[in-house]
């Protein structure tokens, strides 16, 4: 009987150790979030990326085609995309829907990866940040 419920007390012990919450991808914010202030059609065209390049995302290298840092508009990715710690934003209100007039073409079949979400990868674009609902 006690060597079960020894068994039973280490796979406890071992699940709780597996819930814990990973460790955050990008730092907490130190400051005020330096938001965009001026409207997408002022913004500079973002330089292009010169060839892919890998990244560390999660345990594994993973090659991408384009990392995004800076102004997170007037931009058209495809491929394998790392969106980095260092991106701006447009202000919101309650919905994250910074992107609604941003003018940023996320082609079909294109992974977004972003690191303020824990290095999560994104299959269908951006929508939840554009307030349009995407098609099945």
């Amino acid at each position: 009987m006690g060597l079960f419920r020894n068994l039973l007390f280490f796979a406890l012990l071992i699940l709780l150790a597996a819930c814990q919450q990973a460790t955050p991808v990008c730092p907490p914010a130190t400051r005020t979030p330096g938001y965009l202030a001026v409207s997408p059609d002022q913004l500079p065209t973002p330089t292009p990326s010169s060839g892919s390049q890998t990244r560390l995302i999660g345990r594994k290298e993973i090659r991408v085609d384009k990392l995004v840092e800076g102004p997170l508009c007037n931009d058209s990715w495809r491929g394998t995309v790392y969106v980095t710690c260092d991106v701006q934003v447009y202000p919101w209100q309650e919905d994250p829907t910074f992107l609604k007039e941003c003018q940023l073409e996320v082609e079909p079949n294109t992974v977004v990866y972003v690191a303020y979400h824990n290095n999560t990868a994104y299959y269908n674009g951006c929508s939840c940040h554009t307030g349009i609902t995407p098609e099945p």
